[in-house]
């Protein structure tokens, strides 16, 4: 088994285990920070082309790009997380599907959304999750990723399963491997929170 199979069978059994308590605590735009929702909807209005957000877990943020009137599909490793996404946004696409391999032709997609659906893979499976990112972008494509802020790769007792660190160099330095530019990030340290990041980028 590959280190991203293990990893993916790792999250998925951790998040379905823990898929209704999670979508009813962070389940709901409006539990969402509005400095999130800002940077979220920024980016996205200067996408063009279909959108996926991966790792979509209760679908929340995929609802929130169609809402905005975008081209866009939420996918989720998860299938408890789909079927309560498809159930409570009905007028949303969701389906269960590996980021490492989504099913879709390269260069396909204007945008990938990847909000805090990364935190959970290590070092080794993390440049091939940004290659499958890149190839299924067309040029100029972007991405925005979030994150926790912290020493490269140190991993962290997350509440639902093992998760990663990383710093904004360190993460930039993964994408530019990865075939993308950098062309903004962000970090911020809020009372009783772990630093937050996050990093737009376009495929080169």
């Amino acid at each position: 088994m590959s280190t991203t199979v293990a990893s993916e069978a790792r999250i998925r059994d951790a998040y379905a285990a823990r898929a209704a308590e999670y979508t009813g605590r962070l389940g709901d735009i409006g539990q969402m920070d509005a400095v999130d929702r800002q940077c979220i909807a920024t980016w996205s209005d200067g996408i063009d082309g279909r959108i996926c957000d991966a790792g979509c877990g209760p679908g929340h943020w995929t609802a929130f790009l169609a809402e905005r009137g975008h081209d866009v599909e939420g996918i989720d490793l998860v299938p408890e997380f789909i079927a309560s996404a498809s159930a409570r946004f009905p007028h949303v696409r969701y389906r269960v599907a590996s980021l490492a391999d989504a099913d879709v032709e390269p260069g396909s997609l204007g945008g990938v959304l990847a909000w805090y659906s990364l935190i959970h893979a290590g070092p080794e499976a993390l440049p091939v999750l940004f290659s499958a990112i890149r190839r299924a972008l067309h040029s100029g494509g972007g991405l925005l990723v979030g994150f926790f802020d912290g020493p490269d790769g140190e991993p962290f007792p997350h509440a639902v399963t093992s998760a990663y660190l990383w710093s904004i160099p360190g993460l930039t330095l993964l994408l530019e491997r990865a075939g993308f530019s950098v062309v903004d990030c962000d970090a911020r340290v809020q009372d009783g929170r772990r630093p937050h990041a996050s990093i737009s980028a376009i495929a080169v």
